[in-house]
């Protein structure tokens, strides 16, 4: 079944373009209680409830296995990685850095009216734990992303954890860990590991703030813990949205709708075109290339479950509904593009013009790749340094100061009915 064919200009536009929003995309999982449990047993036993959970669900015995991965092994690691990985690791570890040191807030101070000098002033977290898919699997430009705005927000002790099926862990993420710094690295996974960040254990001291992408069963304890700690997002199933007109190649378009639909059966690949031939050529691209993909079987299911081409009159009058979509990635591969994104106000990251497929911001781009999923563009932002940072106003003042302006916040404070706030300026002032 190919993916659904919307055109704006026929009736009942509006009502099929609603439920291409509103489709559930995420599957249900109720694991909260199950996380709960979890996450009491780890607060209450520690490293005990630790070696359990890995014994069960990692199949490996932290008895025999330190529960932490030696500094030796690490850069063992990064030795027997490729020499054309590690180099594409390291250039894309300098872009990335490059990118977000240019996000470094600076602190600022003035002086009002009234002789106060206000101010606001930047610190980091004092500790950040970063979860990382484990196994066989290799995520290293996950762990890039998340690392490297930490450091350069000034955090001073990243803790990674990462689960080990069987043992096994990828040489590409522990080589990446080594690239960024990463130092404090736990051989756990799941709900457990949230568990242990959150709490800390006999083996593993607490962090300030998680991040980093998961499973259910991952999410659901960010959720629980947060409020004792910061934690990143609540992220959904990956996305794009292809804005193209029918100058654009229409296999690279099908090329990058498949870039997301291969990530999950719940992603989701959106084109709005002007061209109704050109959506009939992107469409056969995206079969010609179902058919070779390794990942073919998952890239479908996405496509035909999820995916939509939607065919309007005029691409400059299709900025309303790129807002309604909020979509993780937005690509513009249409002329006047950056005019085009200029309009643009809700979506995680614009990639701007023909040749910047999305999938480059993925790895080497340098902007952050951890953006909002499920329409949160709306209302939130990427990873980057900030999210590392707090902010801390500041007040200074003399007794001149606090005389011209403590007359009224006692006003205030007896309105509220707070006489003991009213109490404390008054008494400086000689004012009952």
């Amino acid at each position: 079944m190919p993916a659904r064919r919307l055109e704006r200009s026929e009736s009942g536009f509006d009502e099929a373009f609603d439920a291409l929003l509103n489709a559930k995309r995420s599957a249900e999982a109720n694991v909260d209680a199950v996380v709960a449990d979890i996450l009491s047993s780890v607060r209450t036993r520690g490293d005990e409830a630790l070696a359990e959970y890995t014994r069960r669900f990692d199949r490996l015995d932290l008895e025999r296995h330190p529960i932490n991965i030696p500094a030796a092994q690490i850069a063992e690691a990064r030795r027997q990685v490729l020499p054309e990985q590690q180099r594409a690791l390291e250039h894309a570890a300098q872009r990335i850095r490059a990118y977000h040191e240019r996000q470094r807030p600076e602190d600022w101070q003035f002086e009002d009216s009234a002789g106060f000098v206000l101010g606001s002033r930047w610190t980091p977290v004092d500790s950040a734990g970063l979860y990382v898919p484990g196994g066989t699997a290799a995520y290293p430009s996950s762990l890039l992303m998340n690392a490297i705005p930490a450091r350069v927000a000034g955090v001073g002790r990243l803790v990674m954890v990462v689960p080990t099926p069987n043992g096994e862990i990828n040489d590409l993420v522990l080589a990446a860990a080594n690239i960024a710094g990463v130092e404090e690295i736990y051989r756990i996974g799941g709900a457990q590991a949230i568990g242990a960040l959150a709490y800390g254990t006999e083996s593993i001291r607490p962090v300030d703030k998680i991040v980093g992408p998961g499973n259910a069963y991952v999410a659901s304890a960010k959720k629980q813990v947060f409020g004792l700690v910061g934690i990143d997002m609540l992220a959904g199933p990956s996305e794009i949205l292809v804005i193209a007109d029918n100058q654009s190649d229409p296999t690279w378009i099908a090329a990058d709708l498949l870039s997301q639909a291969e990530h999950d059966p719940t992603a989701q690949s959106i084109l709005i075109t002007d061209s109704t031939e050109f959506a009939d050529r992107v469409v056969r691209a995206v079969e010609d290339f179902l058919a070779t993909l390794p990942r073919a079987a998952i890239a479908r299911e996405s496509w035909e479950t999820f995916g939509a081409v939607i065919t309007v009159d005029n691409l400059e009058r299709a900025v309303d509904l790129v807002d309604r979509i909020a979509p993780e990635h937005l690509e513009l591969a249409m002329d006047q593009a950056d005019a085009f994104a200029a309009r643009v106000r809700h979506a995680g990251a614009i990639f701007i013009g023909r040749h910047v497929p999305e999938a480059v911001g993925d790895y080497i781009g340098g902007p952050n790749h951890v953006l909002p999923t499920s329409r949160a563009a709306r209302f939130s932002s990427g990873l980057g340094v900030l999210d590392f940072m707090k902010r801390t106003s500041t007040i200074q003042g003399s007794a001149e100061a606090l005389g011209a302006v403590g007359p009224d916040a006692m006003v205030l404070a007896r309105a509220e009915g707070l006489d003991a706030h009213a109490l404390s300026i008054g008494i400086r002032l000689g004012r009952r």
